[in-house]
């Protein structure tokens, strides 16, 4: 059963430099229950995707321009201030990229905890304390009743981002979105973060997006993926064949800058020039000045995510018109 079904997401800054079009066109769905990734490299758009869909973006200097993205019956970009914050919270929850910016200093861990229960739960005091002790234990903070009073600096970079995911899920949401939830963490922690969100996620029946740079850490965690570039998707797939069948050059040109995959000793893979300047209206392709199959064409025709094998959609034009096979 369909969760959010999001269409035609068109997302600008209006600055004084211009109108940035960071996210054009965007459109997806997720399943309930469903662990869908979104990858790409930084700016693709990953964040203010997901950040558009929450009503988190400052307006202005941002603008959602088009799109439709119904979740359970509401359009999220057409709700009242007043329906988006019903939901955000209880029914949609997200874990942001960096934990010590994201706690408030000036509150105790229990009070950011309890929050979410006094606001759309409306709990006293007494049982939203019992829900949060429960809720630390849940994610492995030992000694929780003790935590409650302490504050963010009190607390490790693994604990803190321990802190989020259980601010996260103290409502039991429907949606998790988690925006790079292992960055800054050594790979331990990163492993035990993931595991907590996937056994989290089979004890609620929750979906999850989770946005990352890492394919290593997506593949270990998502039945689907999106690969963003420029603000649009290049490419959707479920994750075994965006492995081991991926059809967009920028694609295969991510896999090859996997360090791990890289021969010992030699010169590690980078992707040849720069993401583009997204002031600048885009007409074709905009891989195609970094892209080494790209022809002429590529840079003046549009492009469109078009289904080219089984659940398996790419934006390449040459790919879509089998001039070049994956």
């Amino acid at each position: 059963m369909r969760l959010l079904t999001v269409t035609n997401l068109a997302t600008a800054f209006h600055t004084r430099d211009g109108v940035l079009r960071a996210v054009n066109g965007v459109s997806f769905h997720l399943e309930r229950g469903e662990t869908l990734g979104i990858v790409g490299e930084s700016g693709s758009g990953k964040s203010v995707t997901c950040y558009s869909l929450m009503g988190l973006l400052p307006m202005p200097p941002a603008r959602i321009e088009s799109g439709v993205a119904m979740f359970e019956n509401v359009d999220l970009l057409d709700c009242s201030a007043r329906k988006l914050n019903s939901i955000r919270g209880r029914q949609i929850a997200m874990i942001f990229q960096d934990p010590m910016t994201s706690l408030n200093p000036y509150l105790s861990i229990g009070e950011q905890l309890m929050e979410p229960l006094f606001i759309h739960k409306k709990m006293n005091r007494r049982s939203a304390g019992r829900r949060a002790v429960a809720i630390l234990r849940q994610v492995g903070i030992s000694d929780p009743a003790q935590r409650l009073n302490m504050y963010p600096h009190q607390f490790s970079g693994g604990m803190r981002q321990r802190v989020m995911i259980a601010m996260a899920l103290i409502n039991k949401p429907d949606l998790l979105i988690a925006d790079e939830p292992t960055t800054a963490l050594d790979v331990t922690v990163q492993a035990q973060i993931l595991d907590l969100i996937r056994n989290m996620q089979r004890e609620l029946g929750m979906a999850v997006i989770l946005i990352s740079h890492d394919l290593g850490i997506v593949s270990g965690l998502c039945r689907r993926v999106l690969v963003m570039y420029a603000g649009q998707v290049m490419e959707s797939a479920a994750i075994a064949d965006l492995f081991y069948q991926p059809q967009h050059p920028y694609t295969r040109a991510l896999q090859k800058s996997i360090p791990a995959l890289q021969p010992k000793g030699g010169e590690l893979y980078t992707i040849p020039g720069a993401p583009p300047d997204l002031h600048h209206p885009l007409p074709g392709c905009p891989f195609a000045p970094r892209c080494a199959h790209a022809v002429d064409y590529c840079s003046r025709e549009p492009v469109q995510l078009r289904e080219t094998a089984p659940a398996h959609s790419t934006a390449c034009l040459r790919v879509q018109r089998k001039e070049i096979t994956p």
